[in-house]
């Protein structure tokens, strides 16, 4: 199934996205694509009521960011060897955890904001995923019965603020709308192989990055297990994987989002993204 958040912001309703491209509304199903909602026993109810008549959503609505109110929003870094080799780091050993302000995830498609006095702000697309049942220890065999689905993600990045301003990489990660999701929450049954998902990211129409998940260093498999043995991991917690080469801060010279650029980025399986980067107002 994919599954989408939709309707104006802070108001989103659940949904799904039917055969012939209409959303359906699942409200009446799931109150939201939230925490508990996710449990495989929530998916299959959706599943079986998707085979019934769903009503269908009116006009063009927008799309908001397809997990709701996620507890925990965790980033991998440096989990491809040649991001890591742009950036002048070693290939990490170990997964290199860090986090992002849950309230920093927003819709595919809305404006993504330069904070305030930014200088450089970056791009990076990744493979989210979202949890579904709660996870401690879990070996790498259990993680299956552990994750609702996919989604595509922008780690939007201020490159100052991680790299400059000392301690945690979170004050480069976690400005309001760093954290692009969706358009679509997709469920395992709908991507036979994870490990091999094609993906690219354009700056106002010029490919910045080409790749694959197959060439991540640690898979979904082995994060998703990892995490678990430093932290829980509670339904509707999101955890994004990296991003392959290409990123802004990583070229010669640096290129740097500014006012009026385009942000798209597309994953096989899991949709597209376009953003516009937008000059900074304080967010509602």
């Amino acid at each position: 199934m994919k599954l989408v958040r939709y309707g104006e912001r802070g108001h989103e309703k659940p949904g799904l996205v039917h055969s012939d491209g209409t959303i359906r509304d699942i409200s009446g199903v799931i109150p939201d694509l939230a925490g508990e909602h996710l449990s495989a026993a929530s998916l299959r109810r959706v599943a079986d009521a998707a085979r019934g008549d769903l009503p269908k959503s009116s006009g063009n609505p927008r799309l908001g960011p397809c997990v709701a109110r996620p507890g925990n929003f965790i980033a991998v870094g440096l989990n491809y060897v040649d991001h890591a080799k742009e950036t002048g780091m070693p290939i990490p050993a170990e997964p290199i955890l860090f986090n992002k302000a849950p309230n920093c995830i927003c819709g595919p498609n809305d404006d993504i904001i330069l904070p305030r006095g930014s200088k450089k702000m970056d791009w990076e697309i990744e493979l989210g995923i979202v949890i579904g049942k709660r996870a401690n220890y879990i070996n790498e065999s259990e993680v299956a019965d552990h994750v609702a689905g996919y989604c595509l993600a922008n780690d939007v990045s201020e490159r100052e603020y991680q790299l400059e301003r000392g301690g945690n990489w979170m004050k480069g990660k976690s400005c309001p709308t760093f954290g692009p999701l969706g358009p679509w929450l997709v469920t395992p049954d709908e991507i036979p192989d994870v490990q091999n998902l094609d993906m690219w990211l354009d700056v106002s129409g010029q490919r910045m990055q080409t790749g694959s998940t197959k060439t991540m260093i640690f898979d979904v498999k082995k994060i998703v297990s990892y995490v678990s043995h430093f932290m829980t991991l509670d339904p509707g917690d999101v955890i994004i994987t990296g991003t392959p080469p290409g990123v802004g801060a990583g070229m010669k010279p640096p290129r740097f989002l500014k006012e009026g650029d385009t942000v798209a980025l597309w994953m096989d399986k899991l949709g597209e993204q376009k953003a516009k980067v937008v000059g900074w107002t304080k967010p509602n």
